[in-house]
């Protein structure tokens, strides 16, 4: 008998032949959003549209750039995401490793209750959400959009299913060391959670970074506008500067996709191993 020769195989997986088209149609938004940035008002507007400029106009930036109010709205948005996601980590982890670790009475009520508050829309939640924040005296400011943000429950339940996935015998080491709840959770668990806490991370600021909806209603004055508002300003009742609205979502899209980019291998590892035990 003849011994066959092996079979050729692809120097990647197979699946790549279909997720490959698939990520190029996902990309293709984005693609022409950038290449729309650099077109002039009169070819975005022309029918049939054209798929690429004639030469690179950089006047949207520059309009952009040169509003003054745009580093003012920038800064407001970078310090309401940033707030809530620190906020969500330290109560989301202090909220978690109580959930996963310490046994209390009505403690899977109090779950199952803070789990269904994901199923409800905002849009039954803002009008008494509003009212909560102007009695507090916080309209129109930045803290009606932070303290709103402050915890979120997919944070702590995300936390809780990293945490049972954890083994014990590192906690209980530490408390044979003398080391009380928070020390353990701080200094022996958090560490070993990066995955965890860098998807919580990276999801709380995509999810803040992006919102309209909420400082369109609580938010009046423009010095207070976050960049997602103050990107609605260069859309007018009877004419909109495209090149403008492309060039300043381009400036939003990059920190979103350079922080997804940068915690991807973490937000991976942390989505498959978060849900091995629940």
């Amino acid at each position: 008998m003849t011994a066959t020769s092996p079979r050729p195989r692809l120097p990647f997986s197979g699946w790549h032949l279909l997720l490959a088209p698939l990520a190029l149609l996902f990309a293709v938004p984005l693609l022409w959003l950038l290449v729309s940035s650099v077109m002039s008002n009169a070819e975005i507007n022309r029918f049939p549209p054209a798929l690429w400029p004639s030469h690179l106009d950089f006047g949207g930036y520059r309009y952009v750039l040169g509003n003054a109010m745009f580093p003012r709205w920038f800064a407001n948005s970078l310090i309401v995401s940033l707030v809530a996601v620190v906020s969500n980590l330290v109560f989301g982890a202090l909220g978690g490793y109580a959930f996963a670790r310490m046994r209390f009475g009505g403690s899977r009520v109090v779950l199952g209750l803070m789990l269904a508050t994901m199923a409800i829309p905002f849009q039954l939640t803002m009008i008494p959400t509003f009212l909560v924040m102007k009695r507090l005296g916080l309209i129109d400011t930045l803290g009606a959009l932070i303290v709103p943000s402050l915890v979120t429950p997919f944070a702590v339940f995300l936390l809780r299913q990293f945490f049972l996935s954890l083994p014990r015998e590192l906690e209980e080491a530490a408390w044979i060391d003398g080391c009380s709840r928070l020390r353990v959770l701080f200094l022996v668990v958090l560490p070993l959670s990066r995955p965890a806490l860098a998807t919580v991370a990276v999801l709380t600021f995509l999810t803040t970074w992006n919102d309209l909806t909420w400082p369109l209603i609580a938010i009046n004055h423009d010095t207070q506008y976050t960049l997602q508002l103050g990107l609605t300003t260069f859309q007018g009742q009877h004419h909109t500067k495209w090149s403008a609205v492309m060039a300043g979502n381009v400036l939003t899209v990059l920190p979103v996709l350079l922080a997804f980019l940068g915690a991807q291998k973490s937000f991976i590892q942390s989505i498959t191993s978060s849900g091995l035990k629940g």
